[in-house]
């Protein structure tokens, strides 16, 4: 089986990368997860898991002739699989977006639960591809109304491209937003999956170099993420059939 999972939002800032990893760990207890850091000109996902000195990452598999292997870009760590993105903007502007199709189908074949941590924004080629490859998407917002209003426009992209919304997290919960994220519930698709609560523990694992569920596996935002992944309702697939599918798939112009 494998099902994809693009983790988007439409603005930066919102624990993407957190909220990636602390469900790729949870869903980790069940399933085989590999986790992907496709945001190619932002990324920041090698921090969170102690690979600041990996010497091969997703840039060098986006090059071709560079890295021929997937395996020689995948880490273990923390129970995951993890394909980390360089941070150098020489790699960002060599890699050709349109090689993740190849990358997520060779991953497919050999995982149950692929995680996409994807740009924030969607003003380019390399940024809506993970949305166009998911199968679903988990939109990760806080509860203010520009944030929503981000989040909508990025589920209407991903709807337009045949990519179903998994279920809403809304994060960096504070007192008296969570009504905002009540009443937005309706809009997205799927259920919400958790309100994870703005906490210092959060900001203590990014400083610490850890996944959350690392770091504070008994915290309250740990125990929101659980549930979260709980609520995601993977689904079984055809793995040969996923793995075509992916490499087939339209790049889509920048919107």
């Amino acid at each position: 089986m494998v099902e994809a999972f693009a983790v988007a939002s439409g603005k930066g800032g919102t624990g993407k990368t957190t909220s990636t990893l602390a469900l790729g760990m949870a869903l980790a207890d069940e399933y085989d997860v590999t986790v992907v850091d496709a945001d190619t000109g932002m990324a920041n996902l090698l921090f969170h898991t102690g690979l600041d000195d990996a010497t091969v990452t997703l840039h060098d598999l986006l090059v071709e002739g560079v890295a021929t292997d997937v395996s020689e870009a995948t880490y273990d760590r923390f129970g995951l699989s993890v394909v980390p993105c360089g941070t150098s903007l020489a790699g960002f502007e060599a890699a050709d977006p349109a090689r993740l199709r190849a990358v997520v189908a060779e991953l497919a074949a050999d995982t149950d639960v692929l995680l996409l941590d994807s740009p924030a924004a969607l003003g380019s080629k390399s940024a809506v591809l993970p949305i166009v490859l998911a199968d679903r998407v988990v939109i990760v917002v806080e509860p203010t109304i520009p944030a929503l209003s981000d989040g909508l426009k990025v589920q209407e992209y991903a709807r337009s491209y045949g990519t179903e919304t998994a279920g809403v997290l809304f994060n960096k919960v504070r007192e008296g937003t969570a009504d905002v994220a009540a009443q937005a519930e309706r809009h997205f698709g799927g259920p919400v999956l958790a309100n994870v609560p703005d906490s210092d523990i959060v900001r203590a694992a990014r400083r610490a170099g850890e996944p959350l569920l690392a770091h504070a596996p008994e915290s309250g935002p740990a125990a929101c993420y659980r549930r979260a992944a709980a609520r995601l309702d993977v689904r079984d697939g055809d793995g040969d059939a996923v793995a075509d599918r992916f490499r087939s798939a339209v790049v889509p112009e920048t919107p």
